[in-house]
C-alpha cells in the first residue's frame, strides 16, 4: 500500500509518495483582475501568459484552513490523473495541520478524508513534529530540540523532547502579508536580513555608487521578460533613467525592511516578540535542567528561512540573550521548505506507522473520536 505525504501549508503544497521524490505546488487558486471568470489552481500557474495582476485565493486565513471549496479544487488537481493518480483504495495518506488547530476544521478534514475520498488510512500531524521527527533521525543521540516553522501566514516556535511536543512552551507570531504573485517574486528575490539595521539604514540614505543596498528589478513585461530579476551591479544606472523601456522598481531599505518584522513586528504595530526574543522565552518556560539541550538544537525551518541572513541574525540576537554558559547551535537544513515533509517520509518507513494512524474501518466504527485519540495536536 502506497503512502501519500502532503505537508498542506498556507501558500505551498509539499506533496509526494513515500517513496518518491516531493513536489512543491502553490496551495491556492489564482484570478487575473482583468479577466475575473477565469480561475487558476496550483501548478495551473505556469500555463498564464499574463501574470501581472493576478491576486491568490487562499484556503488559509491567518493559519487556518476555512475555505474548503478552494481547498477540495487544490486537492482534486492534485489527486487526480495530471498529478498523482491516487489510487485511494490502496492509498495511506499523511497530512499536516496547524498547531492548536479547531476541532471543526480536523472534523471536516476527517470527513474530506474518509468519507469523500475514502483513503485507507489517516495520520494528522503538525508539520513541526515531522521536522522533529527528520531531525532526531539524523541527530539520534540528542534528546531535545526547538523547531521554528517560518512561513507564509505565521511563525511557530516548538520545542521537542523525546520526540514529544512541550506544549507549554509552544509560541506563534502572526504576519500575514497581502502581496500580489509578482511582489512575492520580487520578495524572494531581492530581500534579506539585516545583522545591522540602523548600519543598512545609513548606507540605505547614501547616494549614487556608494549606496550598496540599492538594487534595481527589472518587472516581467511577460512578452520578452517572462521573470523579473535583479540587475547585476555593473549594469545599474545610478541615476534610475533606462533607454531600454525596461520596467524598474528600484529598491533600497525595502531590501531588508520587510524581513525586519520577522524581528520587531512592533515596528509595524504588531505587540508581539520576534523570533529569537520568541525563542528564549519558550527555552525559559521548559524545566532548567533541559534548557541547555534546547539552545544548542534550535532548526529553522518554513520558506522565511530562505531570506539570506536569517540564520545568522537568529543565532545573534539568541546568543546575546542566552546565558553565556549555554552552547547556542541554530540549523539551517538544506531544504527549510520541504524538511517537514522529508520527517513525513521517514515516519511513513517506520516500522511503528500502522499503529499511528486512523484506518478508515475505524472512522467508519467510531467516528471522530478515534481520530481525536490518536492525533495529539
Amino acid at each position: 500500500m502506497s503512502t501519500l505525504v502532503l505537508d498542506n501549508g498556507a501558500y505551498y503544497a509539499k506533496i509526494g509518495y513515500s517513496h518518491e521524490k516531493v513536489s512543491v505546488i502553490p496551495n491556492c487558486q489564482f484570478r487575473s483582475k482583468t479577466s475575473r471568470l477565469k480561475t487558476f489552481t496550483a501548478n495551473q500557474l505556469d500555463e498564464i501568459k499574463d501574470p501581472s495582476g493576478l491576486f491568490y485565493i487562499l484556503p488559509f486565513q491567518k493559519g487556518y484552513l476555512v475555505n474548503w471549496d478552494v481547498q477540495r479544487k487544490v486537492w482534486d488537481h492534485l489527486f487526480g490523473k495530471e498529478m498523482f493518480k491516487v489510487d485511494f483504495a490502496d492509498t495511506n495518506i499523511v497530512i499536516t495541520e496547524p498547531y492548536f488547530n479547531f476541532s471543526s476544521i480536523q472534523e471536516s478534514m476527517n470527513e474530506i478524508l474518509f468519507e469523500e475520498y475514502q483513503f485507507q488510512s489517516a495520520l494528522r500531524m503538525n508539520a513541526g513534529s515531522l521536522s522533529a521527527h527528520r531531525y532526531f533521525h539524523e541527530k539520534n543521540s540528542e534528546l531535545c530540540c526547538v523547531v521554528v516553522d517560518s512561513g507564509f501566514s505565521f511563525t511557530h516556535i516548538i520545542p521537542y523532547c523525546r520526540g514529544r511536543k512541550m506544549k507549554e512552551g509552544i509560541c506563534r507570531q502572526l504576519h500575514v502579508m497581502d502581496e500580489t504573485h509578482v511582489i512575492n517574486q520580487v520578495k524572494e528575490d531581492v530581500c534579506y536580513v539585516s545583522q545591522d539595521f540602523y548600519k543598512d539604514m545609513e548606507v540605505a540614505q547614501l547616494k549614487g555608487e556608494d549606496n550598496m543596498v540599492m538594487r534595481d528589478y527589472v518587472l516581467p513585461d511577460f512578452s520578452s521578460i517572462k521573470k523579473g530579476f535583479c540587475k547585476p551591479r555593473e549594469e545599474m544606472n545610478f541615476t534610475g533613467k533606462y533607454k531600454t523601456g525596461e520596467q524598474i522598481l528600484r529598491l533600497i531599505n525595502e531590501r531588508f525592511a520587510v524581513p525586519e518584522m520577522l524581528f520587531h513586528p512592533a515596528d509595524i504595530g504588531i505587540q508581539e516578540m520576534g523570533i529569537p526574543e520568541a525563542l528564549v522565552s519558550s527555552i525559559n518556560n521548559m524545566p532548567e535542567e533541559m534548557q541547555p539541550h534546547f539552545y544548542k538544537n534550535i532548526v529553522l525551518t518554513g520558506g522565511n528561512a530562505l531570506f539570506p541572513g536569517f540564520r545568522d541574525r537568529v543565532y545573534k540576537e539568541v546568543r546575546a540573550l542566552a546565558p553565556v554558559e549555554y552552547e547556542v547551535s541554530v540549523v539551517l537544513p538544506q531544504n527549510p521548505i520541504c524538511y517537514p515533509w522529508e520527517g513525513g517520509k521517514l515516519l511513513a518507513e517506520n516500522p511503528d506507522f500502522e499503529e499511528m494512524v486512523v484506518t478508515r474501518d475505524d472512522y467508519e466504527e467510531n467516528g471522530h473520536y478515534v481520530c481525536e485519540e490518536k492525533f495529539d495536536i
